[in-house]
This record gives C-alpha cells, sequence and structure tokens, in this order.
C-alpha cells in the first residue's frame, strides 16, 4: 500500500503504475460536470493555488450542515468519470492537477492528459459512499455552492487514509483497457 499526502509532486505521481494500491492523506477537491465545464471555458485563478498539486474527486456528496454551521460528509461514493473527458486534459493541464478520482476511467483524451502533464486516474470503489465519507475528516471549505448545489459545488476536504487503486497512470497504462481486451478475447474464445 502507498501512502500519497497532497499535494503530490510530478516525480511521486511518475513512480505510480497501474495496479498500485494508494491511501491518500490530506485535501481533496471535489468537482463534476459544472465545475469542469466552468474551469475549461473560464480558467478561473482563484482555483490555481487550490488545485496545483493536487487531485480532483468526481463525487456528488450527500452533506449534512451542523447546527455550529459546519458540514458533515454522509456518502462520498465516485460518479462515472467519462462524464468529464471533454474537460479533463484540459483541466490537469492548466491547473497542474496531479490525480483524479472517480468510477469507470475515462477516455484517449484524458490518458494522453495524464502522461503530458504527469497526472493518475484513480479508481475509488462505487456503492462504498458510507464507508468513503468515514475517511473525510473535515470540510475545509466549499466554493459556488449557491451558484452550483450542493452535488456540483467546489467541495475541499481532508481525508485520511482515502483507499484508491491506480487504474490510469502516467505511462499511458488502463486497467480499463486491459480488462476490456482481456474479456474480448475470453468472449470471442468461449463463442469459437
Amino acid at each position: 500500500m502507498i501512502r500519497l499526502t497532497t499535494p503530490i509532486s510530478e516525480d511521486q505521481i511518475r513512480q505510480l503504475k497501474v495496479g498500485d494500491e494508494v491511501l491518500l492523506n490530506g485535501k481533496l477537491v471535489l468537482s463534476r460536470d459544472m465545475g469542469h465545464k466552468y474551469m475549461k471555458e473560464n480558467h478561473p485563478d482563484w482555483l490555481k493555488p487550490v488545485l496545483e498539486g493536487m487531485v480532483i474527486y468526481h463525487c456528488g456528496p450527500v452533506v449534512r450542515k451542523e447546527p455550529d454551521g459546519s458540514w458533515t460528509f454522509v456518502a462520498a461514493g465516485p460518479t462515472t468519470s467519462i462524464r468529464e473527458e471533454p474537460y479533463q486534459a484540459d483541466v490537469i493541464d492548466f491547473y497542474k492537477v496531479r490525480g483524479v478520482i472517480g468510477k469507470g476511467g475515462m477516455g484517449k483524451k484524458t490518458s494522453d492528459g495524464l502522461v503530458k502533464t504527469g497526472a493518475v486516474y484513480l479508481h475509488a470503489t462505487g456503492g462504498a459512499g458510507a464507508l468513503l465519507a468515514a475517511q473525510v475528516k473535515r470540510v475545509v471549505d466549499v466554493h459556488m455552492l449557491e451558484e452550483f448545489g450542493s452535488p456540483e459545488a467546489f467541495w475541499v476536504i481532508e481525508v485520511e487514509d482515502f483507499p484508491v487503486v491506480v487504474t490510469m497512470d502516467s505511462h499511458g497504462g488502463s486497467l480499463h483497457e486491459i480488462v476490456l481486451a482481456e474479456s474480448q478475447a475470453r468472449a470471442k474464445a468461449l463463442m469459437a
């Protein structure tokens, strides 16, 4: 198990390979469809220090506002990442993001962006939202909550031992492509 703490350097990311199991510590930034579109189209400078060396988590959390005004994460499961394919490579490059967490993998454009910038795609277990929320130690900040709503806002959270697996690395490796090729070969053999 590899432990990494954000912000993460490019050198640390370049050492990771497909299949590596990672426990993330430090801050993560949540962003989904509206946030990615906003980042690509507007390039807001205020997000540069928030994202540089960080990891973006594709997640629409279930949150609870406490009586003291603080936030608690109730569920924090990953959302399907391929929806961000039109934006992700540009966001990674412009903001020097070192990782993206989601489920289902991403396409060639993002893979090329990971190689170019020195970043990885990390798979989080779908259906484990409550378990993953237990790894969220606190909400550091939330941006654009009123504009985007809770599932689409930029939540900045602090996590401890957040479990992920590298499924796309900075060398062009993709566990998603490997599994697809092996599955297709197996199906072909079974039908022969």
